[in-house]
């Protein structure tokens, strides 16, 4: 006799199952916030929560294909945090939402494999050290897009996060898992009875306790760091340039000599009172920095810099003025001659073979120049990873991924002023002596910005200041060049230092060693900042011995991999 389920096992299927999807919105919404909303980096530590009673009831319950219900929680977090990509690319944004989605479920889907073979505490400890070894790894592989790395959660709260200048930002993710870890671990104590019937007193006062000092701890000891720390007094002057030329007609409707006339009449402008003294009397002045935006120019040869139009048109004008040094972007190139490609990423133009970069550049008026060549690349957009077998995938296809060429290592810029002072140890009337002052500066170029370790070798090279130079309207006015400029806090904390930032578009900005952003330029706007950074010469704990938790977190991983291996055997 067939039998059909009754209406109350209808129901009760029905009940979890709407009470399952309940949650995961719940998780996705709570996780969002921080990303969209100044000050509220607290969402996160509950915001896991939600997830973990999810998956906690798809268990009991038995119900089946459970990734369904955490790969769609972590679909919907990163579409709402991160929509704004396929402004720029829709095919790419919506990679980076399933694929990013895919890789964070696919751990989940191992923390929920382990609690066949851990008890108790240990399958969340597995969770949570394995997100956290993710997270370290993310920063190095080729296929990196680590916009959600949880401690990312609080760049828009950094009265909560001074302490990241010892750990940096897998601290945050420590602190977010921990957190939401023991809120849910109460949270089961209460619902199974085991608070009201097995647990003492003692128990209660210390689970409550230590959550308090869990996450109140680390909040008190930051707010005590952020009002007592000292900046350093050491300042330079800053030019920060906000040309606002759409990325779009950057490259298809303006010429070259119209964008260089853009940057001379702000430059002009702002720069009137650091004209060269014609009577040949000059004081000593300090260094002064222009600051221009990513990918300015695109007529940088790096076989002959001086011949560039761009390079000669800046160099020539800054003759008037000694003390001022400029860093701008280039899309720039270098030419190798010969039958045999220098690399895989090189592509052939008439007889020659080219290489393609995005760089910074410095120079004065002088003629002098520095280069810099942009190291952590967008994957597809501005590189092709792995690019010995997908090179010639994208020859097949056409060329349609990027193949820029970054440096291997970190490389400073150095700012310089040449001054000629009269000598006080000669007579009166006697001759001037040359002064020089070398400021070493480094320049992430956009992406890097996202990198804290990465980030924080431009300091342990020697770096005194910071730049990031940006272009951001690729996303057009989205959170995305929030976000962005928000990251920037997060690594003047790590590396206590100042960051003079230049957007093409906005938002620009100087941000202090505390993380505060001091000064800022409008969206969309044409606009300058004349500005004051400090130079420091100290490195913070987490610029000397680097990202300690991440490293911590990969070696726990591996320990319980293997333990979950050893069981797997065993049971067999």
């Amino acid at each position: 006799m067939k039998r059909y389920p009754s209406r109350a096992s209808h129901e009760t299927q029905r009940g979890p199952v709407l009470l399952v999807w309940i949650l995961v919105l719940l998780f996705a919404g709570l996780m969002s916030v921080p990303f969209l909303v100044p000050h509220c980096g607290f969402f996160s530590l509950f915001g896991i929560v939600p997830l973990l009673m999810m998956e906690r009831i798809v268990s009991l319950s038995g119900m089946r294909r459970g990734w369904i219900y955490h790969y769609s929680a972590f679909v919907l977090w990163n579409a709402a945090t991160t929509f704004w990509v396929c402004n720029a690319t829709a095919g790419g944004g919506l990679f980076a939402i399933f694929a990013n989605a895919f890789q964070m479920s696919v751990i989940f889907g191992l923390f929920r494999f382990s609690k066949k073979f851990f008890r108790g505490i240990l399958p969340y400890v597995f969770l949570a050290a394995t997100w956290i070894a993710w997270e370290r790894v993310y920063f190095d592989a080729q296929i990196s897009w680590p916009w959600l790395v949880l401690g990312n959660s609080f760049a828009r709260s950094i009265e909560c996060i001074q302490w990241y200048e010892f750990t940096g930002q897998l601290g945050g993710s420590l602190w977010i898992w921990v957190s939401n870890l023991m809120i849910f671990g109460i949270m089961v104590a209460l619902s199974d009875g085991r608070w009201a019937f097995r647990w003492n007193i003692k128990a209660k006062i210390a689970s409550v306790a230590g959550l308090l000092i869990v996450i109140a701890g680390p909040l008190v000891a930051s707010k005590v760091m952020y009002e007592n720390y000292e900046e350093t007094s050491d300042p330079m002057e800053v030019l920060i340039l906000q040309p606002n030329i759409g990325p779009y007609n950057k490259f298809r409707a303006m010429s070259q000599e119209e964008q260089n006339g853009i940057l001379l009449s702000q430059m002009r402008n702002s720069l009137s009172d650091r004209l060269a003294d014609t009577s040949g009397h000059m004081d000593v002045h300090e260094p002064l920095l222009v600051l221009a935006p990513e990918t300015f120019t695109s007529d940088v040869i790096t076989n002959n810099i001086p011949a560039g139009r761009t390079f000669r048109t800046f160099s020539s004008f800054l003759e008037d003025y000694p003390d001022v040094n400029m860093i701008f972007g280039a899309s720039s190139y270098t030419y190798y001659d010969g039958p045999v490609a220098p690399s895989h990423t090189a592509r052939r133009i008439r007889d020659r073979w080219y290489e393609s970069h995005n760089s910074a550049l410095v120079t004065d008026g002088t003629g002098r120049y520095g280069i810099y060549h942009k190291s952590r690349l967008v994957p597809a957009v501005e590189m092709t990873p792995y690019p010995a077998f997908f090179c010639k995938v994208d020859d097949l296809l056409g060329g349609v991924m990027g193949r820029c060429v970054g440096q291997e290592e970190v490389s400073l810029l150095d700012c310089r002023s040449y001054c000629h002072v009269q000598d006080s140890l000669a007579a009166p009337g006697g001759e001037s002596v040359e002064v020089r002052r070398t400021v070493p500066v480094g320049c992430a170029v956009c992406y890097e910005s996202v990198y804290g370790e990465y980030f924080a070798e431009y300091v342990k090279a020697g770096a005194r200041f910071m730049t990031i130079i940006t272009n951001d309207a690729w996303w057009k006015d989205t959170p995305g060049y929030r976000q962005h400029l928000s990251y920037a806090s997060l690594r003047a904390i790590e590396t206590r230092r100042d960051i003079a930032r230049s957007a093409n578009t906005g938002i620009s900005a100087i941000i202090n060693q505390r993380g505060d952003i001091v000064t800022h330029t409008s969206w969309w706007q044409p606009e300058t900042i004349r500005g004051v950074v400090n130079l420091n010469d100290r490195e913070t704990f987490y610029v000397r011995h680097g990202d300690i938790t991440g490293r911590l977190a990969s070696f726990i991983f591996v320990l319980l991999l293997l333990a979950l291996v050893v069981r797997m055997f065993i049971s067999r």
